[in-house]
C-alpha cells in the first residue's frame, strides 16, 4: 500500500489476470510432480466410488456419498477422477495415475512440498505488492488434465464457488507445472470481465435436498471470440481475479497439463460466505499467507 503501483499490478487490475513467466524453478515444479506422483502411488480408491450402480436409491446413495466426499474435503488431501475411468466396481480402466482429475483441497496445509511452495518467500513478496494485508489461504488443488481425457472447464468466475463480502477478495494462483498450450488446454480468459459482479453463486444445498450444493442464478452466455487464450511454460504463474472469467478447453492432445492451484483470501475487512461449499474448521482454520 503506499507509494508508487508497479506496472505488473497496474495491469493485473485492468485485465483480471497476469501471466508471469518462469517464476518457480523447473526444480521446483519436478519436485511438485515428484510428490503428487507419490501421493497417487500410495492413493487407495474412495468407497463411494466403488459400489456398483443398480438401484435408483442407490445411486442416490453414491450420488450422497461422492457430495460428502467433496463437501468434507476442505480441509483433507481427497481424490476426484476423470469420467469413464472406473469400472461399476471401482476397479481402473486405465493406470490410476492417468485416472484421477484432481486432488484437493488442503494438499498446502498438509503436505511439506506444497506447503512450501504455497508460502514461498516468493508468494508472500507477491502478496504485498499486490497490497494484500491479511491474506489467509482458502484452498488449493493439483489439476491433471489428462492426455486425451482431460475434461473442459466451462466458463465460470472463481467467486461463483468462493463468495465473499465485499466481492473482490478472492485471488488464485495458478502454477503451471509442464507447458500449457493450446493444445492440452491451457487458461483462456475475457480480459477486463473481473468489474461487473458476479450472476451466479453456487451454495450448500438445505438439508434434505438430494445434492449437496446447488446453483443459485445463471451463467451468461460468453461470446467465444471475446476470451483469449493464455499459453505458459513450466514454472509460469498466472495471477487470476476472482471475478474474472475463465475456461480451459478438452486436452485433446498427448500431454497432460499438470498445474497447482490455490485461492488467497484478503481477510481484513471481508466476510466468507456461510453459504459456501468450503468452509474453514477446527481442524483447519485458513491459514495465513504470511509466515
Amino acid at each position: 500500500s503506499g507509494g508508487e503501483q508497479s506496472p505488473c499490478v497496474f495491469q493485473f487490475h485492468n485485465d483480471g489476470f497476469l501471466v508471469l513467466e518462469r517464476f518457480f524453478t523447473a526444480e521446483e515444479c519436478d519436485s511438485m510432480r515428484n510428490q503428487i506422483q507419490r501421493i497417487v502411488a500410495e492413493m487407495e480408491v474412495p468407497l463411494h466410488c466403488r459400489t456398483e450402480f443398480s438401484t435408483k436409491e442407490e445411486e442416490q446413495l453414491q450420488a450422497q456419498g461422492s457430495s460428502d466426499y467433496f463437501l468434507t474435503s476442505g480441509d483433507k488431501i481427497r481424490f476426484f477422477f476423470e469420467k469413464g475411468v472406473l469400472d461399476e466396481r471401482g476397479n481402473f480402466l486405465i493406470p490410476k495415475e492417468k485416472s484421477v482429475s484432481k486432488i484437493g483441497h488442503a494438499l498446502h496445509a498438509y503436505d511439506p512440498v506444497f506447503k512450501q511452495i504455497t508460502h514461498s518467500s516468493k508468494v508472500q513478496e507477491l502478496g504485498r505488492k499486490l497490497g494484500l494485508e491479511r491474506p489467509v489461504v482458502v484452498q488449493s488443488m493439483y489439476i491433471f488434465k489428462q492426455p486425451g481425457i482431460g475434461g473442459e472447464v466451462t466458463p465460470h468466475q472463481d467467486a461463483t464457488f468462493l463468495h465473499t463480502e465485499p466481492l473482490g477478495r478472492i485471488l488464485g494462483f495458478w502454477i503451471a507445472l509442464e507447458d500449457a498450450t493450446q493444445e492440452n488446454g491451457c487458461l483462456w480468459f475475457i480480459p477486463g470481465s473481473h468489474t461487473s459482479g458476479i450472476t451466479r453463486r453456487m451454495v450448500r444445498a438445505s438439508s434434505g435436498s438430494s445434492t449437496c450444493v446447488e446453483f443459485v442464478g445463471s451463467e451468461p452466455a460468453y461470446d467465444d471470440s471475446q476470451f483469449i487464450p493464455l499459453p505458459i511454460s513450466k514454472g509460469g504463474l498466472i495471477l487470476i481475479h476472482g471475478e474474472v472469467v475463465h475456461k480451459s478447453e478438452l486436452n485433446s492432445s498427448e500431454s497432460s497439463r499438470h498445474a497447482f492451484t490455490f485461492h488467497v483470501m484478503e481477510a481484513k475487512d471481508t466476510s466468507w460466505s456461510k453459504e459456501n461449499w468450503l468452509q474453514p474448521t477446527p481442524e483447519l482454520p485458513f491459514p495465513s499467507l504470511y509466515t
